[in-house]
């Protein structure tokens, strides 16, 4: 926050490779900041931070009408079809330190498809390595993204029933971050629409949050 009436929010976007990070962390932004495309392997090599246009009168706080800014930091996916773990983990932490290091992280948001069962070492081996970035505080400040949202529905599921019968492992993760979860559609809603939505879901989290950040070193 630089003013009485401007916010920043900073994100971070984790996630298995071909989850569709890089296509949320666009929505997010309003852009094509990231690049974003199907592959047989990971896409994504470096850490990218990726800032919106000022979203002007997008709530109020204080009877004051706030203007937000959003920045995006998108990673590597892990487990990454070239690199290993500890590349990935350092190249986060040097970006997480570099770019939230004094004004802080307000949310992580974990993007896993809606459509794709988690594997549970796969997703285990992620948490840990996210568990480790953000410190033993990571519940607080982690939320699931589910991408491909529009798959479910295609099956008849609806969002409660899709949660109702999810996998043992992914009931588990949810818990871990106090069900704070969204959902991501690719059609009927303009994608402006659906950006307006999720960005409204995720300053539902941080005000829960109070508006506190992680920081780094």
């Amino acid at each position: 926050m630089t003013d009485s009436n401007k916010m920043i929010i900073n994100l971070v976007l984790f996630g298995m490779t071909q989850s569709g990070k890089s296509s949320a962390g666009n929505i997010l932004l309003g852009s094509t900041d990231f690049h974003s495309s199907f592959s047989p392997c990971s896409v994504t090599k470096d850490c990218c931070l990726g800032r919106s246009c000022h979203l002007c009168g997008f709530m109020r706080r204080g009877g004051q009408e706030i203007t937000l800014q959003i920045q995006v930091l998108d990673t590597p996916g892990y487990p990454h079809s070239r690199l290993t773990k500890k590349h990935v983990k350092q190249e986060v932490k040097e970006a997480l330190a570099h770019h939230f290091g004094q004004e802080g992280l307000h949310l992580a948001l974990l993007v896993q498809r809606a459509d794709m069962p988690l594997c549970g070492q796969e997703v285990s081996d992620l948490v840990q390595m996210i568990q480790e970035l953000l410190g033993h505080a990571w519940k607080n400040y982690t939320a699931i993204l589910f991408t491909h949202a529009e798959k479910i529905e295609e099956a008849g599921f609806s969002e409660d029933k899709y949660l109702h019968e999810a996998s043992d492992t992914l009931l588990t993760l949810l818990n871990s971050v106090q069900c704070r979860y969204i959902f991501q559609y690719k059609k009927g809603n303009s994608l402006n629409e659906q950006r307006i939505k999720i960005l409204e879901r995720i300053m539902e989290f941080i005000k829960e949050n109070c508006y506190q950040v992680l920081t780094f070193k």
